[in-house]
């Protein structure tokens, strides 16, 4: 999968924000004592790579991971700044949750934080649902970088 590049100083207006607080879903920081709480879930749900990238995401200081929380549950995980600086990724929405705008709510939040910290641009990494990103954010597709950053990687 290629990479995808998002303008933070053009991104859109949403107002997913307001739909997530109306279904009280809370898109929130994660906090260092949710580590292994969370990186356990994520290694569940979507596998021992992705959770290696929350882990750093967790070392980072001020955390550069995002949670999705309903009713004291875990819904939904977004990072940055995790494999590479400047990078978006990894995300994932539990599968009973999807549908909702907890993905956008994720991305947002993950994407306003990099611009507030002083990012031009940020890098989707891999991207998966390209058509998603492409109308959420108008991310663009990177030419060339397939493999990209993943090149070699152990599996």
């Amino acid at each position: 999968m290629s990479d995808m590049l998002v303008k933070l100083y053009q991104l859109p207006e949403t107002q997913v924000f307001g739909k997530l607080a109306a279904a009280a879903v809370e898109i929130r920081p994660a906090m260092a004592p949710e580590k292994r709480l969370v990186c356990s879930w994520i290694a569940e749900k979507f596998g021992e790579q992705w959770a290696s990238e929350a882990e750093v995401a967790f070392a980072r200081q001020p955390c550069s991971i995002v949670l999705a929380i309903a009713n004291q549950q875990l819904l939904g995980f977004g990072c940055y700044d995790a494999t590479c600086k400047g990078f978006f990724g990894p995300t994932g929405v539990d599968e009973k949750s999807r549908g909702q705008g907890i993905g956008e709510g994720l991305l947002f939040m993950c994407l306003q934080t990099m611009r507030a910290q002083g990012y031009g641009y940020a890098v989707i990494g891999g991207a998966g649902p390209k058509e998603f990103y492409r109308a959420k954010v108008g991310a663009v597709e990177i030419a060339g970088s397939v493999p990209g950053i993943y090149q070699g990687m152990l599996s």
